[in-house]
């Protein structure tokens, strides 16, 4: 199966930006770590990352017809972003919601997806396991 696991805003900064919150390891670290757990054998996966919502959009436009599933952590545009929310819908790809913290035991304003329901799942504050649980879902 193609999957491709979409990151949004400041995920660059993972292992920089608050530690105790999102962890000592970087976006790559994470990235290696999946590629090499079995889970991901036999699969073609795609990595992304961008702080712009127009290049969000447009690469899961990209996705209708020509993958399997996505994972996405869309960061803060998981609560105000109707257009990613849209362009998920619209393209008919089976998406799993990933957070690294957990979203309901923080400020009251993250507690609001606007994206989960458009998804088969939202799993939150498991860390760099949740994408390996996004993954599991998509292929199971």
């Amino acid at each position: 199966m193609k999957i491709l696991i979409i990151n949004g805003p400041n995920l660059n900064l993972l292992g920089i930006r608050e530690p105790d919150i999102y962890g000592s390891e970087s976006l790559s670290d994470i990235e290696n770590w999946l590629n090499d757990q079995p889970e991901s054998d036999g699969h073609s996966i795609t990595w992304f990352q961008s702080n712009h919502e127009g290049e969000l959009i447009d690469f899961i436009h990209g996705a209708m017809g020509n993958v399997g599933g996505i994972v996405i952590n869309p960061g803060a545009f998981t609560h105000y972003s109707y257009a990613i929310r849209d362009a998920i819908s619209a393209i008919n790809v089976p998406t799993v919601e990933v957070h690294l913290s957990d979203i309901n035991t923080r400020e009251d304003f993250r507690e609001i997806s606007v994206i989960k329901d458009v998804c088969l799942d939202q799993i939150s504050g498991l860390g760099k396991i949740g994408y390996l649980k996004g993954i599991q879902r998509l292929i199971n």
